[in-house]
């Protein structure tokens, strides 16, 4: 019997970790708020279990913030098209996403993203890319 329990709680352990280890978005991100900054990109984590793209925007003071804006599974990105190689640094950008909850920290939850250069843009308008594709 203390085998059985034994093995519970080990199996209850493991279920809480792992739950744990994925965070809500509402817990980091206002999400019912949306911001929209351009800047230009510093950085772009393709690697599980978000992507990052890390970008600098011009202040109205004139001085420059880095903010970080946290996206969705590369997994998932690469369902959309999007690669390590989507992005080259010093691309300029067009991000919406909600602000984190700590304003100091400078972070958002991306919710869209477009390249400037030359207008691509995710999220991708679905029916588009499908009649594209046909």
């Amino acid at each position: 019997m203390t085998r059985v329990w034994g093995l519970a709680l080990a199996i209850v352990a493991m279920c809480v970790s792992i739950d744990s280890a994925h965070h809500s978005f509402a817990s980091y991100y206002n999400e019912g708020e949306t911001v929209r900054l351009t800047g230009e990109l510093v950085e772009f984590d393709y690697r599980a279990p978000h992507a990052w793209v890390k970008f600098k925007v011009r202040e109205s003071g004139g001085g420059e913030q880095v903010y970080a804006a946290e996206w969705s599974n590369p997994n998932r990105l690469a369902h959309d098209g999007v690669t390590r190689d989507t992005f080259t640094i010093g691309d300029r950008v067009i991000i919406a996403g909600s602000p984190g909850r700590v304003a100091t920290e400078h972070r958002l939850h991306l919710k869209a993203i477009q390249r400037i250069a030359d207008g691509w843009e995710w999220p991708q308008d679905r029916q588009r890319r499908r009649q594209r594709d046909k």
